[in-house]
């Protein structure tokens, strides 16, 4: 009896401890959205509240003036985020298994030529001549994609994953005579949920959150991703509050703070609502990948 009430009274705490945290870590993020709603001059004068004084949504306007362009942007984004996250899960998966294989004899030289890309990298420069001048991708949909399908950090999480599945699958799958890729397509991707879920959201937030690469290489405006057709905006917003702007004779004047949190909610509410449905195998394959050696 006494065991049952200290179970009782461990599993209230537990509940209201992970309440607490819940709505904690919930709070910035209703911050965030309470600001986007309300005035510009409210939040400059009170700074955020829970509860917006005065709501306005002059920040999502000054987002949606052109709104084809930010549909275009989001077609790009979520074109790079699907791709991306497809063609990098394969080829990662791929390595991964190779890598894990005991019987591959260059297994460890090739894994010490990944692992040697964490410690040293060509530098921007020459990663810029590259793109550029050699493969001549300069406003091309392939800089924003082909850089970021591998990375040797989701290759050693892929690789460590594998290592967990029996190689009596394999070996009993060999025996009725299945090849090396057909035993990689029908048993170990199948067994790789986990893995490849974790993975895949690593990919798609890199590819989603991807602005740099745009920045440096794209030049041409239906061409933009997402975050990089927003942080454009929230630049030109800027600008158009500075005293360069009322000399010039600028009328409209953008709501800068609320705006910034307008394009917050824009860009992560997609990635959310998706984060639900990976999320039990995200800390699951993470929580393996990890502990394996």
């Amino acid at each position: 009896m006494r065991a049952d009430r200290s179970t009782i009274v461990f599993n209230i705490i537990g509940y209201v401890v992970i309440t607490i945290l819940t709505l904690l870590c919930a709070l910035p993020f209703w911050l965030i959205i309470s600001g986007s709603l309300s005035a510009e001059n409210d939040v400059i004068r009170d700074g955020f509240r829970l509860i917006p004084q005065n709501f306005s949504i002059d920040a999502y306007k000054s987002v949606f003036q052109n709104p084809q362009q930010i549909f275009k942007a989001y077609e790009v984004t979520i074109l790079l985020t699907l791709s991306g996250a497809v063609i990098g899960l394969f080829l990662t998966s791929m390595a991964g298994y190779v890598l894990s294989r005991k019987d591959f004899k260059y297994r460890d030289k090739l894994a010490f030529f990944i692992y040697f890309t964490t410690l040293f990298s060509g530098g921007l420069i020459p990663w810029y001549i590259l793109i550029v001048n050699y493969l001549d991708w300069k406003d091309s949909f392939l800089a924003l994609l082909v850089p970021s399908l591998l990375s040797a950090w989701n290759i050693i999480l892929m690789k460590n994953f594998m290592k967990s599945i029996p190689d009596s699958i394999t070996e009993s799958a060999k025996i009725d005579g299945a090849g090396e890729f057909t035993i990689f397509m029908k048993l170990i991707l199948p067994l790789s949920t986990p893995g490849l879920a974790t993975i895949g959201l690593f990919l798609g937030l890199s590819y989603w959150n991807d602005w740099f690469s745009a920045n440096v290489f794209i030049t041409t405006e239906s061409k933009y991703p997402l975050q990089f057709l927003l942080y454009k905006i929230l630049a030109s917003a800027a600008v158009l509050k500075t005293d360069v702007a009322v000399n010039l004779g600028a009328d409209f004047k953008p709501p800068a703070e609320t705006l910034k949190m307008a394009v917050a909610i824009i860009v992560t509410g997609p990635i959310i609502f998706l984060y639900p449905f990976v999320q039990r195998y995200f800390v699951k394959g993470l929580t393996i990948g990890a502990v394996k050696g």
